[in-house]
């Protein structure tokens, strides 16, 4: 089977994600409407999203959340029956954890966080001390620049808090210092100069940027080579973005953990 038939069935299931956010979907009806064995199903959805069919419908309920959560006066017990939730508890446990705040919070900061961490804010050092992961983001000429999020997850999700995480004023070198022992993921997230309103994961794919880089393991002593991380447009098929991110329309910079 190629590549394109193989895309295009995980997008069918992303489609009947999308269509039943508030209802049970199984592993077994996702793999009949991608017309694959159950077990073929669930290798070639993580093969091409980077994550499990669970993990996908989980964050996409989420990120429904946030958008009720912003554009409608839902209560949280609503906002939570709709996308799925038997409990709001539940739901607001799964949402501080995946996405930083909780959801009144969420709605009360219009969508961003005060502060994320453990981080701080990037500069090029020219020494190439060790646990220390340094590398560049590129944009490519058809994308407009602006400011680059990058942050270090265990998963290919952007979500929960980031172990280490810079902001850069635009595309170029970044390096995160003090990389824990461990298997990680370096995300990008980019939205052009004067969309800093926008809330991470509600823009299309004509605003937002996300590039990729890892897995990357490092251990005590290990020297990490340097990431090059290409910025493309958010695609259908890339997990959403659930972080809330820091509001650069304040000085909000300054209030990154160190």
């Amino acid at each position: 089977m190629t590549t394109t038939a193989i895309e295009a069935a995980v997008l069918r299931v992303i489609d009947e994600m999308h269509a039943n956010l508030g209802q049970e979907l199984t592993i077994d009806d996702m793999a009949r409407t991608a017309m694959f064995s159950k077990f073929h199903f669930t290798r070639v959805f993580r093969d091409v999203t980077g994550t499990s069919p669970g993990r996908f419908l989980s964050a996409l309920r989420l990120q429904e959340a946030k958008r009720l959560l912003l554009q409608t006066d839902f209560s949280v017990a609503d906002i939570s029956s709709q996308v799925g939730y038997s409990s709001v508890g539940t739901f607001s446990s799964r949402f501080k954890s995946c996405v930083g705040v909780s959801p009144s919070m969420f709605r009360e900061l219009d969508g961003f966080t005060a502060e994320i961490g453990p981080g701080e804010r990037t500069e090029t050092v020219a020494d190439h001390s060790r646990g220390t992961l340094r590398g560049r983001v590129h944009l490519p000429e058809d994308r407009a620049p602006g400011h680059c999020f990058v942050g270090l997850f265990p998963t290919p999700v952007p979500q929960g808090q980031p172990v280490r995480c810079a902001v850069l004023d635009g595309p170029g070198s970044f390096e995160l210092r003090d990389v824990p022992d461990g298997t990680w993921h370096v995300l990008v997230h980019s939205v052009p100069y004067g969309c800093e309103h926008i809330p991470s994961g509600t823009g299309g794919h004509d605003v937002v940027s996300v590039g990729s880089y890892g897995p990357v393991t490092a251990h005590e002593d290990t020297l990490l080579m340097p990431a090059e991380i290409v910025l493309r447009p958010l695609d259908a098929l890339d997990p959403p973005v659930l972080m809330a991110l820091l509001d650069l329309r304040t000085d909000a910079l300054d209030r990154i953990a160190g």
